[in-house]
């Protein structure tokens, strides 16, 4: 798009040649490597640059070569409104200035001292973010950023659709936080621009300051410290970058509201693609390292390494970037978020030595550590149902990414402490620590939110405090390190704890006080007091701003005297005074809108003045007006003198928040040297609820704690891989106490092959092992009554695969490539599940894969089962020494076989399959035809497959055919004997047909007597199109003079089949186009049985024993007539 841009500068300008030059030379900094097309029109950006030359000749450079990069980014925004009113706005835009306005239009000015201008000069500092701006009771946005607000954030435009005014839209004031939640969850940030609130001169424009920035997960706290509720804060979200080296993949993950990094280096594909699906990130960038791989091309993707990772970033919005990537990385943050260049991050990396491989996305999906439709939630089951938010995303990340086996045995310790305590325990304060860095930094904490930092402290304070929670806390210093890179001694931590919540408990004031009640006046509305105190009192201990405090008091009490004196008299006269023409009415009201109490009231004038009580202060009574100096109403009244104690009482009121505001801001600041400790013990707080609950759920559901054994780091030593026991293991998402669930033993001392039934129960084995093994190496409680689990360096799970046609690829090539992605980094301390291995493919050459893949993963001694249906691995000369055969049980009850689930030794060849597909509602029909056909094959000593070529046993050089006695490998016929056996056939096949045609005619069965026509398709040859959707029979001539017969509906489909076949690419058909499919099952059954006794030699003989149908036997004379 740059260089679009470029060359239609230099077709419109000549003086912005050098610039474009230099445009076209510089590396396109966002997007893909693949080309991008360019959707806008050359002539609207020719007119926009035509504007920017203009303006760089009238009002000086708005657009320098630094704001074209934003300009264009701008423009690729605006070219995906959909939105039909964002469309039109669109249009009445121009690519000269970094705001989009065209200063023809009106309201477009771009003058100095123009509020557009101050606007322009706010937006060249964050040209990437949309800008609101404060005017008065709304935040508007121009240009660029209010066609964003219509398109992402549901507002209409400013004065319609006009065409002859710029681009305007806006909020309320009350509306800005559902606003700005809009535009960031559609990934867009946000700078605020805030009024200098206070009194200024007539015509005087009011000064205004970036007030701060709304980012995806980092929300706006500008205000906070002045309001009592809480801000709901989103999980934060990281500026990712992901690049190569010779240790594999390393993804960088930048947290500006921490002010940390981490840099996880020699990581798999596939745990690069699942950290990418699980995390959402504000920005992405790819370093250039990973436009190379290991063959040397620069095409990315193309040849099978990195794939993955291309298609899962190919479709999202990234940049390129170079240089060292952590160092450039950093660059990129500062730059994005304004941070001053001396800004320092902290590095927060755990090493991945000694520490399990992070979840695969195949094996966190099928266990339910990511939630995916259809698979048991193992994360639901870990924790209460109640325990949701910051416990469960601690329990997540836990599982996601496993720790080493000192944090997993603290883990455990911890969890066996809580286990058998008997003291009662905190409620475990939970903050996210990205709130807190966030809150202290900009100084907008809360009186709310000091109140739950201090209650933090408190329960760490407690812990500490009590034997058995003092011992659980230790344990879990560890874990609480790992999360947030920091080492805290226990001694340091509880000092610290002790002084932070003292100086809290000093400033805030924790409720209670008699001193903070909101005053109260008999004849003044306790509204009135409540909205003009009740927002800075009760915050801070009144002995800190006792001044102002008694400031306000002396204030309201002349409030009362004044509001008594001036106003109360004329409330008693008219009470007195009754008239036939309509009642008086007065009385003192809160004008809630204007902040102020005055008299309200009509008719209360006298006629005729006469002295008496209350004329007096009616007539000082006065109309009264807003801030502006409008009068307010023709009901609304007041006194100099209650005017003039309604303002020093505001002007009290005002300083006394002010000196509120000011300690909580100087509070803040006080704890930002403290903000370490905060997040620690935030931390350790999360993963101490998160523990307590999983222990409660996990002894609710008979759950144990596992042994858990170390690994020595040098596996190559080993001589085997460890054991793994697994004493009455059930399927995680069962409740052992309901009695719904089968138990079963798993002593794992090597690699299991295991078959079974369908809906036997391999499956869940898998997950349920899988699911064990990971909670063990976590520290956590598994499913079973008792457990031995190694500390496994990587858990791999893969189930079924679905093809992708989006990247081109069939189910078995995605089920090969994740395969290789475990057999290649499985090593003698791994654990590997495969469900139904090969599954994708032909049966012969799928066992032989699964055959050596299952000699590999034997010959790496690593634990693991492999579940298959491919019974002919057990034919194999398979070398194996680490292997043994497991299934799945079945009995018989009742005359049927029957699943047990339960694990035994051994192999099962059942299948159930039939008893399945009826269970499912298969009609009876078909189960029946299938029965029939399975009997054939039964009988057969050919190929288990439908049309019976030979078995892998029995298959020749060529593996493809069982050679008759008398015929060499690869002998044919020659070209004048082959054509007079297609012609012999052809004369046999079309008397067979017609006659029994004439049959079914006359039986009524066939409506009307067709032509039988044989029609002979040859080598490199095709049916014609009027064969698709008929019913046919066909008849393939092979080179070695045997026959195969069959019946189709798809002709071209199956011819297609028979010559991807080794051997068969010529292979000549005959067919003939018959009436219906049933009319087609019966003649193949009839030729299988009567060609071979005309001398004919089939391949699929056995084809014709079907007892659906019966066997007519025609004459020789009928044939020779024929």
């Amino acid at each position: 798009m740059q260089r679009l841009l470029a060359s239609t500068i230099v077709a419109a300008t000549p003086r912005w040649l050098p610039l474009a030059d230099s445009i076209v030379r510089r590396r396109r900094p966002r997007r893909s490597p693949l080309p991008v097309l360019s959707l806008y029109k050359p002539r609207k950006v020719s007119r926009g640059i035509t504007m920017v030359s203009n303006k760089v000749n009238k009002q000086g450079d708005l657009c320098n070569e630094g704001m074209l990069s934003h300009i264009m980014w701008w423009k690729e925004k605006m070219e995906s409104c959909r939105k039909p009113s964002s469309v039109q706005l669109t249009q009445r835009l121009v690519y000269s200035n970094i705001l989009g306005l065209d200063p023809t239009l009106r309201n477009g000015s771009l003058k100095d001292g123009t509020l557009n201008m101050e606007m322009l000069q706010f937006k060249s500092k964050f040209p990437r973010e949309v800008l609101l701006c404060r005017v008065g009771d709304f935040y508007e946005a121009i240009g660029f950023d209010a066609c964003i607000l219509v398109e992402h954030a549901g507002l209409n435009p400013f004065g319609g659709l006009r065409s002859d005014s710029i681009p305007k839209a806006g909020c309320p004031i009350m509306n800005l936080r559902q606003t700005l939640d809009d535009l960031t969850r559609s990934g867009y940030s946000v700078c605020i621009v805030e009024e200098i609130q206070g009194p200024t001169q007539a015509r005087a424009r009011k000064g205004r300051f970036i007030s701060g920035h709304a980012h995806p997960g980092s929300p706006y706290v500008f205000g906070l410290a002045e309001v009592d509720h809480d801000l709901e804060f989103p999980d934060p979200m990281p500026v990712v970058g992901i690049s190569r080296s010779a240790k594999g993949y390393c993804l960088i993950s930048v947290l500006e509201t921490m002010k940390t990094y981490s840099a996880e280096e020699g990581l798999t594909e596939e745990a690069v693609v699942t950290k990418l699906r699980i995390c959402r990130y504000h920005h992405l960038y790819l370093h250039s390292s990973l436009r190379n791989n290991s063959s040397g091309t620069s095409r990315w993707g193309e040849f099978g390494e990195g794939g993955l990772l291309w298609g899962e970033c190919s479709g999202k919005c990234f940049e390129w970037f170079d240089g060292s990537p952590i160092e450039e990385l950093l660059c990129k943050v500062r730059e994005i978020y304004g941070l001053d260049e001396k800004t320092n991050f902290r590095n927060v990396t755990v090493s991945l030595e000694g520490r399990p491989q992070p979840l695969y996305l195949g094996t966190a999906t099928q266990i339910g550590v990511i939630q995916t439709e259809g698979i048991p939630s193992l994360l639901k089951m870990l924790l209460p149902p109640n325990y949701g938010g910051l416990p469960s995303m601690y329990i997540r990340d836990l599982l996601l990414n496993p720790p080493s086996f000192d944090v997993a045995s603290a883990i455990q310790e911890a969890c066996r402490l809580m286990g058998s305590i008997t003291c009662s325990i905190p409620e475990f304060t939970c903050i996210p620590s990205a709130k807190l860095v966030k809150l202290l930094e900009s100084k907008e904490v809360n009186h709310i939110e000091f109140c739950r930092i201090k209650n933090v402290l408190d329960d760490i304070i407690l812990m500490n405090g009590n034997t058995e929670l003092s011992a659980i806390m230790d344990k879990l210093l560890e874990p609480a390190s790992v999360v947030t890179g920091l080492k805290v001694d226990a001694d340091i931590l509880i000092r610290e704890c002790s002084l932070i919540s003292q100086r809290i408990g000093e400033v805030i004031s924790l409720g209670g006080e008699s001193d903070q009640a909101i005053t109260s006046s008999e004849y003044i509305p306790k509204e009135f007091f409540n909205d003009m105190e009740s927002s800075w009192k009760g915050r801070v201990k009144r002995v800190h701003a006792e001044e102002e405090f008694t400031n306000v008091d002396v204030a309201a009490e002349a409030l009362s005297t004044a509001v008594t004196e001036d106003f109360l008299p004329i409330i008693v006269r008219v009470k007195s005074v009754i008239s036939s023409h309509g009642g008086s009415k007065g009385e003192i009201s809160y004008a809630k809108e204007h902040e102020a109490v005055w008299f309200k009231g009509k008719r209360f004038t006298p006629n005729v003045w006469a002295n008496t009580p209350g004329e007096q202060q009616i007539k000082q009574l006065k109309p009264a007006i807003d801030s502006k100096g409008r009068k307010v109403g023709e009901e609304w009244f007041t006194t100099i003198k209650v005017e003039n104690a309604l303002a020093r009482y505001h002007e009290a009121c005002d300083s006394a928040k002010g000196k509120v505001l000011e300690l909580l801001r100087g509070l803040s600041s006080e704890l930002q040297d403290k903000i370490n400790i905060l997040v620690f013990c935030s931390t350790l707080l999360i993963i101490a609820k998160a523990l307590f609950g999983h222990v409660s759920e996990g002894l609710r559901r008979g759950w144990v704690l596992p042994a858990i054994s170390p690994l020595s780091k040098d596996y190559s030593t080993e001589e085997g891989s460890s054991e793994m026991d697994l004493l009455r293991l059930f399927p995680y998402w069962l409740d052992s106490n309901q009695g719904n669930a089968i138990l079963n033993d798993v002593n794992m001392h090597s690699l299991f092959i295991l078959t079974g039934p369908n809906g036997g129960g391999k499956s869940s084995m898998l997950r349920s092992v899988c699911a064990a093994a990971l909670l063990g190496i976590c520290g956590l409680m598994v499913p079973a009554a008792s457990a031995v689990i190694p500390h496994f360096d990587s858990i791999m799970l893969h189930m079924k695969a679905y093809d992708s046609p989006a990247d081109g690829k069939s189910s078995f090539q995605i089920e090969m490539s994740e395969i290789r992605s475990l057999v290649s980094r499985a090593t003698g301390r791994s654990l590997v599940l495969i469900d139904e291995i090969c599954r994708g493919t032909e049966t012969a050459k799928g066992t032989c894969i699964a055959g050596s893949i299952i000699e590999r993963l034997d010959d790496v001694g690593c634990l693991g089962i492999i579940s298959t249906h491919l019974h002919g691995i057990f034919d194999l000369p398979l070398s194996l020494g680490n292997t043994d055969f497991k299934a799945m049980g079945t009995e018989v009850v009742n005359g049927c076989i029957q699943p047990t689930w339960r694990l035994m030794d051994g192999i099962c060849r059942e299948s159930l399959a039939f008893q399945t597909a009826r269970k499912e509602g298969m009609p009876d029909l078909i189960i029946k035809r299938a029965e029939e056909l399975y009997s054939t094959m039964g009988r057969s000593k050919t190929s288990s497959t439908v049309h019976h070529g030979p078995s892998v046993a029995k298959s020749k050089a060529s593996g493809l055919v069982d050679m008759p006695d008398g015929l060499g490998n690869g002998l044919e016929l020659p070209s004048g004997a082959f054509a007079l056996l297609r012609k012999d056939v052809e004369i046999i096949v079309t008397a067979i047909c017609k006659d029994k045609l004439l049959d079914l005619y006359n039986k009524r069965s066939i409506s009307e007597l067709v032509e039988v026509v044989c029609v002979t398709v040859g080598a490199r040859e095709q049916p014609p199109p009027s064969t698709v959707g008929r019913s046919s029979i066909y008849i393939v001539i092979r080179r070695d003079n045997k026959l195969y017969v069959g019946q189709t509906d798809d002709l071209v489909g199956r011819l297609a089949v028979h010559r991807s076949k080794e051997g068969m690419q010529g292979a000549t058909i005959l067919y003939i186009v018959v009436p219906g499919k049933s009319v087609a099952c019966q003649l193949e059954t009839l030729l299988i049985n009567q060609l071979p006794s005309k001398g004919f030699k089939l391949t699929n003989k056995a084809d014709g024993k079907h007892r659906n149908f019966g066997m007519s036997v025609i004459s020789g004379e009928a044939i020779a007539a024929h």
